[in-house]
C-alpha cells in the first residue's frame, strides 16, 4: 500500500512540472521560431484597428485575454502583417457569444477593412447560427467547417484554434482536428465569395498577400490564451 502512494505521489509530482504553464513557449518551440502574440499578462503587441491603444473593453486578467460583455472594446489587431503562418490558440466563450479570428486583415480599395474569419460561435444558441457558413470554424460567410469532422466544446470549455496559412492554400484547425481546406482564389473560392457578402470588394477577397491577426469583439464574453504564430518560410 506504501508503495502505491509512493508511485502515486511520484506520477503527480511528474505531472505538475511536465505541464507546461499558458502563454509560454517550450524550449522546443523557441528553436523551431514560434512567438507569443500574447504574453499573458499585457496587450503589448495588439492595438485597435486604427492604431489606437487597446481600449478598456478589452482586460487582461488570470493570464487571459478577454472581452467584456457590452464594454465596447472593439476588434484588435497585431501591429505587425503576416502572410504564411501557422497561428495557435484556446478561446472560451460565454453561452450565445460570437466572436472570431480574423487573418489577412488589411484595408481593401473597395470594401474597407477586411480579412478572412475563421468564426468563433456558440452553435447551438448564438443569434447567427442559421447557414452553415455562419457556424464555428467556417471561414465566416464564404465556406462552411466540413461535416461530421468537427468537435466543439460548448460554453465554458476551452477550444483550441489552429489556422494553417501556406501560400494560397489555408486549413481551419478546431481541437485537433482539420474542420476546412480551401485554396484562396481557386475557382471553388471564388465561386462561394461571390455568393458572400464579400463579393463587391476590390481586390477579389481573400487573395491579399499579407494581413495582420484580429481578435473580434462582438459584444459578448470571449477570453483567449496561448496565442501563438509561426512564420512559415
Amino acid at each position: 500500500m506504501k508503495t502505491s502512494y509512493t508511485l502515486l505521489f511520484l506520477l503527480f509530482v511528474h505531472t505538475a512540472f511536465c505541464q507546461k504553464a499558458d502563454n509560454t513557449l517550450s524550449k522546443a518551440e523557441k528553436k523551431q521560431g514560434w512567438i507569443l502574440l500574447f504574453d499573458g499578462q499585457t496587450t503589448s503587441g495588439w492595438t485597435t484597428t486604427q492604431g489606437n491603444p487597446v481600449a478598456k473593453g478589452w482586460q487582461v486578467a488570470g493570464g487571459l485575454l478577454s472581452t467584456k460583455s457590452g464594454g465596447g472594446g472593439g476588434d484588435i489587431v497585431t501591429e505587425n502583417e503576416y502572410s504564411a503562418f501557422i497561428l495557435t490558440l484556446d478561446f472560451n466563450i460565454e453561452k450565445t457569444c460570437n466572436s472570431g479570428i480574423k487573418y489577412f486583415y488589411t484595408k481593401y480599395a473597395t470594401g474597407g477593412q477586411l480579412g478572412l474569419e475563421f468564426q468563433v460561435l456558440d452553435d447551438a444558441d448564438a443569434e447567427d447560427n442559421k447557414k452553415e457558413n455562419h457556424l464555428c470554424g467556417s471561414l465566416y460567410d464564404v465556406l462552411a467547417p466540413h461535416k461530421g469532422t468537427k468537435r466543439i466544446n460548448p460554453p465554458g470549455r476551452w477550444n483550441t484554434i489552429k489556422i494553417i496559412s501556406r501560400g494560397k492554400d489555408v486549413e481551419h484547425w478546431l481541437n485537433g482536428k482539420r474542420v476546412l481546406k480551401f485554396t484562396r482564389g481557386d475557382q471553388a473560392f471564388l465561386a462561394a465569395v461571390e455568393k458572400s457578402k464579400f463579393s463587391k470588394t476590390v481586390p477579389v477577397f481573400g487573395t491579399v498577400e499579407k494581413g495582420k491577426i484580429l481578435l473580434q469583439e462582438h459584444g459578448g464574453t470571449a477570453s483567449f490564451k496561448n496565442i501563438k504564430l509561426l512564420i512559415l518560410k
